[in-house]
């Protein structure tokens, strides 16, 4: 399609696809499956040229152009799944948290992978990006960079980067896929509830999720989340009917694999240094029997 007008590339796909929300949109840059002119192009932003011709591919072809990140040895502190000069991603263990809080904790995640940085430069540092929850193992990135660390915030602030996470649960939700939109609070004891959306300290949580896999017992769900609020898998999986094992706090029944079960097995973003959209997966470290 072309536009008698100059227009944002992200301006220009909800005219193509009025129905489609922003996120839905921004995915289809990410993957790669939107070209100006022939020329892949990533950023939402991008001014596309009155008379220029836009076109999208199929999921299929765009799957071809994201490249697979090169692996690395695995460091005795920490489980490096990618490294270059720009970024450092990581698979963060449960249990530990991901970066310190107000009672400064000697033990993090960040901690681990300054003190690995600094053991090959005393002048690197690893920028914080996002967090996971303590319980929660799966993929994280840091940036070596300060900018790099603003650029890669923007991307997880507009919702453009794709989480995939995984979630053995207790029984199995009544319907196989779904969207699960609620209002989160957290109180002063930092506990999480789902809440009316009227309610002034209430924030927005949308998850997706889709069953993978079952038996009499438990179910592997996968699940995408356009928000990032604490706890809102495990509140929204438990206000399901179905909690996450070991997920004692909202309603699990025990902690039969001595951890919550809730992963982050993939992330997929712009590369701050090439914006080229490049994906992490960590393996999903546990499932029905």
């Amino acid at each position: 399609m072309k536009f008698e007008q100059d227009i944002e590339l992200i301006e220009a796909l909800a005219l193509i696809y009025p129905n489609s929300k922003r996120n839905t949109l921004r995915r289809m840059l990410t993957s790669g499956r939107v070209m100006v002119e022939g020329v892949i192009i990533h950023k939402a932003k991008h001014l596309v040229s009155s008379g220029s011709n836009i076109t999208i591919s199929n999921k299929q072809t765009a799957a071809k152009n994201i490249p697979a990140p090169n692996l690395k040895k695995h460091h005795s502190r920490i489980k490096i799944i990618f490294e270059d000069e720009h970024i450092i991603v990581v698979n963060k263990q449960a249990g530990l948290l991901s970066v310190a809080t107000d009672k400064m904790e000697p033990d993090t995640l960040h901690s681990r992978v300054v003190d690995y940085l600094k053991s090959e430069n005393e002048k690197a540092w690893a920028f914080i990006v996002h967090r996971l929850d303590r319980e929660t193992s799966g993929v994280m990135i840091f940036a070596k960079h300060k900018w790099h660390k603003e650029y890669l915030q923007e991307q997880f602030a507009n919702r453009d980067v794709h989480r995939i996470y995984h979630a053995l649960v207790e029984g199995r939700p009544e319907k196989s896929s779904g969207t699960i939109n609620e209002w989160l609070l957290e109180d002063k004891f930092l506990k999480v509830k789902a809440v009316k959306k009227n309610h002034p300290q209430a924030k927005e949580a949308i998850t997706h999720y889709s069953v993978e896999d079952s038996d009499e017992y438990a179910s592997l769900i996968q699940l995408t989340i356009e928000t990032g609020r604490r706890h809102q898998i495990r509140v929204g999986l438990a206000n399901l009917g179905c909690p996450v094992v070991g997920d004692t706090i909202h309603g699990g029944e025990g902690n039969p694999i001595g951890r919550i079960a809730l992963h982050a097995s993939s992330l997929e973003l712009l590369h701050p240094q090439t914006d080229e959209p490049v994906r992490f997966e960590a393996p999903i470290p546990f499932g029905p029997e």
